[in-house]
């Protein structure tokens, strides 16, 4: 199961906007292609959006026809486009530095085809590395998950959402396979049903017990005493701890500190921005307000109801128990132990 993979001179992109029904492939032949599947969510998840920007990247150096010397104006503008795409994931713009740095290193050389196939060696890196990283992530965080624990998760965090694997769904998967006997709420997450789509899914195929609830169940879960944590992705993590993940995400984590519920956010540090020092400067992507006027292509509200979107929110890092990344658990002050794990 996988939500991008090279081959050849094109990336394969599974348009994830499709399932569960129905499994689609996106053949992405130019950078164009990778910014329009990306904006569209056909692929999304903030790792797996990093490693098709990077593939991007490539996309862009293999099509230009012009003069050498403007190559590197040719990059800088696909850099610019692949960031316009969704411009809260800061593994996006990660991805992309590494790309453009590995240009540089690359640029002095008269061979373009040698370029071209550097910088395809570093798109391979960087979804080599989100792999690893998963891996890691899903070690660390078995650590805090106790054998019969009731895990309530939002969004979709698995393999569709990276490079390979998962990071919040990631924690559970290695629960799972380490013997742990475990259950899962899937959260909707609607507007696009994420949860419902693509996180249940992911758990039917694993075999992992769980249950689908709305959105607004999770609250009665937990005054039922039914849930023992909450695991969730991000998407950019601020250098105080503030987390910017998917809408639904700030309800849960206040829910979760009213009923005294470990709250733990997964993923890897690239997705750290030390840049940022809170979850003030993040900007929050708004999308149209179609996802919320129809459902299933179906029109539910009339055409003049007002609609506000906003595809994530930000969660205060006074509600967060812990950071896992693949470096280990972070805990609280995070202002100076996220410092200290991205130096290790």
């Amino acid at each position: 199961m996988k939500a991008l993979e090279w081959q050849g001179n094109h990336l394969l992109i599974l348009n994830q906007t499709r399932l569960p029904f129905e499994q689609q492939f996106r053949k992405a032949e130019s950078y164009l292609d990778v910014a329009d599947a990306i904006k569209k969510m056909e692929i999304r998840g903030a790792p797996a959006i990093g490693a098709a920007a990077a593939y991007g990247f490539v996309l862009g150096a293999l099509e230009y026809q012009g003069k050498d010397e403007d190559l590197s104006e040719h990059l800088k503008e696909v850099r610019i486009v692949l960031e316009g795409t969704r411009p809260t994931a800061v593994n996006l713009f990660w991805a992309l530095r590494r790309m453009e740095n590995k240009y540089r290193e690359l640029q002095d050389l008269e061979d373009r085809e040698k370029i071209s196939e550097g910088l395809l060696e570093e798109a391979h890196a960087i979804s080599e590395d989100d792999r690893k990283m998963n891996k890691l992530i899903g070690e660390y965080g078995n650590e805090v998950v106790t054998d019969k624990a009731n895990i309530l998760t939002h969004c979709n965090t698995g393999a569709l959402a990276t490079a390979e694997y998962g990071t919040a769904l990631g924690i559970i998967r290695t629960a799972q396979s380490s013997g742990k006997k475990i259950h899962v709420y899937a959260g909707e997450t609607r507007p696009v049903l994420q949860g419902a789509r693509l996180t249940a899914w992911e758990l039917l195929q694993e075999k992992i017990p769980h249950t689908l609830i709305t959105d607004s169940t999770a609250g009665y879960l937990m005054q039922q005493g039914k849930i023992d944590m909450v695991i969730v992705g991000a998407d950019r993590i601020a250098a105080n701890g503030d987390t910017a993940n998917k809408i639904g995400t700030y309800a849960l984590a206040v829910l979760a500190f009213a009923h005294e519920i470990p709250f733990y956010v997964a993923a890897p540090t690239s997705t750290i921005d030390l840049k940022i020092s809170s979850g003030a400067e993040v900007t929050v992507e708004e999308r149209d307000g179609a996802e919320v006027r129809f459902f299933a292509g179906i029109r539910i509200v009339p055409e003049e109801v007002d609609v506000y979107n906003p595809a994530f929110d930000i969660t205060p890092s006074k509600y967060i128990t812990g950071i896992v990344t693949e470096k280990g658990i972070i805990s609280p002050p995070y202002s100076v132990n996220l410092v200290k794990m991205m130096v290790k």
